[in-house]
């Protein structure tokens, strides 16, 4: 509904300043519009909006009224082109492409590659314009902007004309805030940790605020120019005080960068992790299963036999079999990792083109939501943040709908074949009994070890394979801690 108001009406309305001189002066919204539609599937209308505000004003300009395009960023772009594909995805990009490009032209005339207007905020556009280099180079995989995406990065932590970090209490050692116009830290001596602070501004900007005034001797004189200044004093309100929209900025660029260090440790196909950090000898056993379960209690025997810890991805019909149900609150009981497998065993993808996708983001979303409902029946935490999709197929594209949902897409370790105990002899030639099974899994671990490796058990199998591999779980349990391997749970896998 709120939508379609915005629709009937569109337009912005700013604030009404009462004794302040200064005003949020946001006179944009289409990019607001964008994001709106973008995030509840409405591609159509998101696409209009996009070409509405290809280029978030700011970009490539000298000043800007304070606030006047906010926010200083548009993820509309970046949500809305994740659910595209082809020329209509490229479109998207390239209007990302267009604003950096913009500001490029001013930013590779200088030493610290600074493009982004000493306005008030500026380290918050600066944080908002290294994001958009980051959506930029996810959804193009093109590197040939990543130095300049950095270099917005390192200016905030120091490479600047004032070598500052511009963030209170990071780093923990070197300069930076140490007295931001902020009463908890002037007057109640607290730490705000992580606030990032509004950051440098034009001189001309400095010389005409009302009411400014430093307390103490400005430390950083002899770095202040005609161009800009910055002070680390309670007294300068427009480039030392913390500002709530720029931290929130700034986690997020943050966390896309740690996570983006991280994942190159483990060994990614098409978005979803399918093996851990190779330079440690832990590995981790998953279980998945929907209608099949019947090798449960020897699993569950077994486990807690080898003190062993595990995970489980169950489908939402499973979680909500009464048959299942017994042995679940075992797995619960024994603190076993169990995450989604989604609601209904949906084929995401067709087998023979996996560009082809099978369902809509809805339509997964849907489902996977039903599965997470499922388990709340358990007292599962919602929080569990891996997921193995169904018949353990998917797309990149599915992996992007995962990760909007804080969702990582998950699979076993390929070669480690475990995952083939599904197989029964009337497929012929594609049947692996548990014998070769396991000959093949030693073999590899001898040959290249299992560092890292997901290995992928069913928990119950088709009626016609009789020959089950879940029994031989103490034996393959046994092997691994002989050759002084870790068992982990998948989240201790890719912690």
């Amino acid at each position: 509904m709120k939508l379609l108001f915005e629709v009937e009406y569109p337009g912005y309305s700013q604030t009404a300043s009462v004794r302040s001189p200064y005003i949020y002066a946001e006179e944009n919204w289409a990019d607001d519009m964008e994001l709106a539609a973008a995030s509840i599937g409405l591609k159509a209308y998101a696409r209009q909006y996009a070409r509405m505000e290809p280029v978030t004003p700011w970009l490539g300009k000298d000043t800007a009224s304070h606030y006047q395009w906010y926010p200083f960023v548009n993820p509309g772009h970046y949500e809305l082109a994740k659910q595209l594909t082809g020329d209509e995805k490229n479109e998207i990009i390239a209007f990302y492409k267009k604003g950096i490009d913009s500001v490029w032209e001013k930013a590779r005339k200088n030493a610290f590659y600074r493009g982004v207007p000493f306005i008030w905020c500026s380290n918050n556009l600066t944080a908002s314009f290294a994001t958009q280099l980051y959506w930029y180079r996810q959804l193009s995989h093109d590197s040939s902007m990543a130095e300049f995406e950095q270099a917005n990065v390192d200016w905030l932590l120091g490479c600047n004309p004032w070598g500052t970090s511009m963030v209170y209490g990071l780093p923990g050692f070197g300069d930076m805030p140490a007295d931001p116009h902020s009463a908890l830290t002037h007057i109640g001596k607290m730490k705000i940790d992580g606030g990032l602070v509004d950051g440098p501004v034009y001189t001309s900007i400095y010389k005409n605020l009302i009411g400014i005034q430093l307390y103490d001797a400005d430390e950083y004189k002899d770095f202040q120019s005609d161009l800009a200044v910055y002070h680390d004093d309670y007294g300068d309100y427009s480039t030392n005080e913390p500002t709530m929209d720029g931290t929130a900025s700034l986690i997020y660029l943050l966390a896309a960068k740690e996570y983006e260090v991280s994942i190159t440790r483990y060994n990614v196909e098409q978005g979803a992790i399918n093996q851990g950090d190779t330079s440690r000898k832990t590995l981790a056993i998953v279980f998945t299963a929907d209608e099949y379960f019947e090798g449960l209690p020897v699993i569950i025997k077994s486990l807690k036999k080898e003190n062993v810890k595990a995970s489980f991805f169950f489908t939402g019909r499973m979680y909500r079999n009464k048959k299942a149900e017994p042995f679940i609150r075992k797995l619960v009981a024994q603190k076993q990792y169990l995450g989604p497998h989604s609601n209904d065993h949906l084929l995401y993808c067709d087998w023979n083109n996996r560009d082809s996708l099978l369902i809509s983001r809805d339509s997964m979303f849907s489902d996977l939501a039903r599965n997470y409902l499922a388990m709340g029946h358990y007292g599962i935490p919602q929080r569990q943040s891996y997921f193995i999709p169904p018949y353990e197929w998917w797309n990149s594209q599915v992996a992007d709908w995962s990760s909007s949902m804080g969702v990582q897409l998950i699979n076993f370790t390929p070669g480690t074949r475990t995952n083939a105990d599904y197989t029964w002899p009337e497929m012929g030639a594609s049947y692996k009994s548990s014998e070769e099974l396991l000959k093949h899994l030693f073999n590899t671990e001898q040959e290249k070890g299992l560092n890292g490796a997901i290995l992928l058990i069913h928990a119950g199998t088709d009626p016609r394979r009789t020959d089950k591999l879940y029994n031989q779980l103490p034996v393959i349990i046994r092997y691994l801690k002989d050759k002084g391997y870790q068992l982990e749970t998948v989240e201790g896998l890719l912690r």
